[in-house]
């Protein structure tokens, strides 16, 4: 197994550690979980419930994860929290378990950057290569797609979802869904503020690309009507093969929760 556990961790015995995973002073981990190769905990770790994690995981002291979840409605349901791959989970981070009012699962996806004292609660899915900013908070349910970035101490209210690529700004409370590639900022009554430029820029987004998104976040973000007329515009100029403006268009389609408009239309 070529693993590296100190003497003073605490590891049950019918844990499944990989190989070549360091468990370091004082982490604690329980029985039913399962921690894949290559992963490392530094120290001060606690591991529990059933949880799962794959492989290369980076994890920093004082990290909790897969306690049951805060939620009053919780019944000892065999609930679990899976990562996947290539994480880094850093100081202090709290990811709870899913419920069985959320599909028993808080599911994390590969290469996430969650910051020092980020909290994520249950049934929350994550995608990959997303960050949460120091004291990032998701409630709930949230779902967050691939690439995001979520600001410092931003709060997101459950069942919000935070599109691919969106970007929201340090100290926001965000209570509505945020659409793919959209920036969010402004404080606690925080509204779009246009698209997340830099963040297309730098996944390799070319002026063609994003220029087409600006005018399908017109029509769907800034223009007037209902969103069944505005949906009905966009569908009219979106070609078949652009998959950018169309998972955007799908996205606000399928809202639930409602969605975070543009800053000037929100005040």
């Amino acid at each position: 197994m070529n693993s590296l556990i100190h003497p003073t961790a605490v590891v049950d015995s019918k844990a499944v550690i990989g190989s070549n995973v360091t468990i370091g002073p004082f982490c604690c981990i329980g029985p039913d979980v399962v921690i894949g190769d290559g992963c490392s905990l530094q120290s001060h770790i606690v591991i529990t419930g059933r949880t799962k994690l794959g492989t290369n995981n980076r994890i920093f002291p004082f990290a909790s994860i897969g306690q049951i979840p805060q939620d009053l409605k919780y019944n000892d349901e065999p609930s679990q929290t899976i990562i996947g791959d290539d994480n880094q989970i850093r100081e202090s981070v709290t990811i709870n378990a899913g419920t069985e009012g959320g599909g028993m699962v808080t599911r994390i996806g590969d290469r996430n950057l969650l910051m020092a004292y980020t909290h994520i609660a249950h049934d929350c899915l994550l995608g990959n290569q997303i960050v949460l900013a120091n004291c990032a908070t998701l409630a709930g349910h949230v779902e967050v797609a691939d690439q995001a970035i979520i600001g410092g101490l931003s709060a997101i209210q459950q069942f919000v979802r935070i599109g691919r690529l969106a970007m929201i700004g340090g100290m926001s409370g965000v209570t509505k869904d945020v659409p793919p590639f959209c920036l969010l900022a402004g404080g606690y009554r925080s509204g779009l503020s246009g698209l997340n430029i830099v963040g297309l820029k730098r996944q390799g987004f070319t002026l063609e690309r994003v220029g087409r998104l600006k005018e399908v976040y017109r029509l769907l973000l800034q223009d007037a009507g209902s969103r069944e007329q505005r949906l009905a515009q966009a569908e009219a100029i979106i070609p078949a093969d652009d998959a950018d403006a169309l998972s955007m268009l799908e996205f606000i389609r399928t809202a639930k929760r409602g969605l975070s408009m543009h800053a000037r239309d929100s005040e």
